[in-house]
């Protein structure tokens, strides 16, 4: 079956994002960079032929991909087990050009499981039912493509970087979020914690409230927006432990952008 015109701009979209990260360099503290928009563009090309047709109501926007979740399988908080039992997607796919000997990539094969994917997808599930459903009026996304590590392992967040390295960053990654936007023509885009809340508020000003879309055809009015936030899944968070997926229904009821069940 032919993939629809959204469908291809949106991997069009993610691919050249993909490429033009992959010319950036970091320093120390940062000593390896994974992007799964390239190693893992399959099982990624996949979920965005399940989850891409436009419009949504709502787009949800992480940071940036986890070391156990997005960057294993390729799919925004992809927790290896979520994406395979419930999402139906499966996919081989390859490796980083540099691979941390702390991080290594084993794609769906990965048997540690990523608390905030686990988290946010289970409540999507038992909400939902059925990806279907869900895709229906809802799209999954992460504001920044790249995994950040340190010499230890450790995961180094976009924020956490120099202003000379995320400046170039940012402005391939805001650029890319105005044109999923202006493809998928939400009511609401959501930040997943407070980072992604504050990049859709800065993207809706620069590219929406001033008129200057990136490849905005002339004529045709730019899509009309909220944003609000929701807690992070992130198991650091001692809120999100007590109850995350209960905090986030009560936020998401009480904006009206999800109805009392």
């Amino acid at each position: 079956m032919p993939l629809s015109k959204t469908i291809r701009e949106l991997k069009n979209i993610d691919a050249a994002l993909a490429a033009h990260c992959d010319g950036l360099r970091f320093g120390p503290p940062v000593a390896a960079v994974y992007n799964p928009l390239v190693y893992a563009a399959r099982p990624h090309n996949l979920y965005l032929e399940l989850a891409g047709a436009a419009p949504k109501k709502v787009i949800f926007l992480g940071m940036n991909p986890g070391p156990w979740g997005m960057a294993q399988t390729g799919v925004p908080f992809g927790e290896a087990a979520a994406v395979r039992d419930w999402l139906g997607i499966e996919a081989e796919g390859g490796k980083p050009k540099k691979e941390h000997p702390k991080r290594p990539i084993e794609g769906f094969a990965c048997a540690r499981s990523e608390v905030s994917g686990r988290r946010l997808w289970a409540l999507f599930r038992q909400r939902f039912g059925t990806p279907t459903e869900f895709f229906r009026d809802h799209f999954v996304a992460n504001y920044c493509p790249l995994v950040f590590m340190g010499e230890s392992g450790a995961n180094i967040t976009p924020d956490k970087l120099p202003a000379a390295e995320t400046s170039p960053l940012f402005e391939l990654c805001d650029r890319a979020l105005a044109e999923t936007i202006n493809l998928l023509k939400p009511q609401w885009v959501i930040g997943v914690g407070g980072f992604a809340k504050k990049r859709i508020d800065l993207v809706r000003e620069k590219f929406f409230e001033s008129d200057s879309l990136p490849g905005k055809t002339a004529g045709k009015s730019a899509p009309v927006f909220s944003t609000a936030q929701i807690l992070h899944p992130s198991p650091a968070s001692p809120l999100a432990n007590a109850g995350w997926d209960r905090n986030v229904t009560k936020t998401l009821v009480e904006l009206g952008i999800w109805k009392v069940i």
